[in-house]
């Protein structure tokens, strides 16, 4: 009996990406198949949905900005956004809008595949009603309980602390910009704060990792926001 190979929407009208991303994928073990307008890849999520999207925002028949917003109205399932365009505002628009990644043009195919892996694990393996222990090094979390532990020793973390671990452990793995995270965790009055969530993020750091200066689970994405990286 055969197992069905996971099928990956690619809305992108770039023969220079196809070249790239179709063998790739095809070697990767995935279906893929492709549209080359925004229009084509939203009447896709619904008639077929994929396993995961995977979104050129430069599209001929609308703004790609507007192409995320309109499929994260009808696909909640993995979606990477591929783009030329480098500038941070960007980066920062599609994420809050709600891709998972965004992965800039001239792409690593081995870096691509592996985010588009992360993806696709991290969506499917979570569960907001039931999370389960999620474990990075030798910290395990557990959010039911509100315990943290390292090495086998609670760690004692302030509610605000709490509350912003919390936060980006539930971005599975996906870029949280610090608008995202410090609405969230301190309200809208402080979506411009990024010096205070800065001095959080230290002190996480400083209680969760084995080295606080060279992090390997709370990793900055640069004038962007933070990604938590679990095992």
């Amino acid at each position: 009996m055969s197992t069905r190979r996971p099928r990956i929407l690619v809305v992108d009208a770039n023969p220079q990406v196809q070249g790239l991303l179709d063998p790739a994928l095809e070697e990767a073990g995935y279906d893929a198949f492709r549209v080359a307008t925004g229009e084509a890849g939203l009447a896709a999520m619904v008639t077929l949905p994929p396993d995961a999207v995977i979104l050129d925002i430069s599209l001929s028949d609308m703004d790609g900005l507007e192409a995320l917003r309109r499929a994260r109205r009808i696909y909640k399932g993995p979606l990477l956004v591929l783009s030329a365009r480098h500038a941070a505002a960007e980066k920062i628009k599609a994420l809050d809008i709600g891709a998972d990644d965004y992965v800039e043009e001239p792409f690593n195919v081995g870096e691509f595949l592996a985010r588009l892996r992360v993806a696709i694990r991290n969506r499917f393996n979570w569960s907001a009603a039931s999370p389960a222990v999620v474990r990075a090094g030798a910290v395990e979390i557990d959010l039911i309980k509100r315990l943290v532990v390292r090495d086998g020793a609670p760690v004692r973390l302030s509610p605000l602390e709490f509350k912003l671990l919390k936060r980006l452990v539930e971005g599975r793995g996906g870029v949280l910009t610090h608008r995202q995270l410090l609405t969230s965790v301190w309200g809208a009055g402080h979506a411009k704060d990024v010096q205070y969530l800065r001095v959080f993020m230290g002190r996480l750091r400083r209680k969760l990792e084995v080295n606080p200066t060279s992090p390997r689970h709370f990793i900055t994405e640069s004038r962007i926001g933070y990604r938590f990286v679990a095992d």
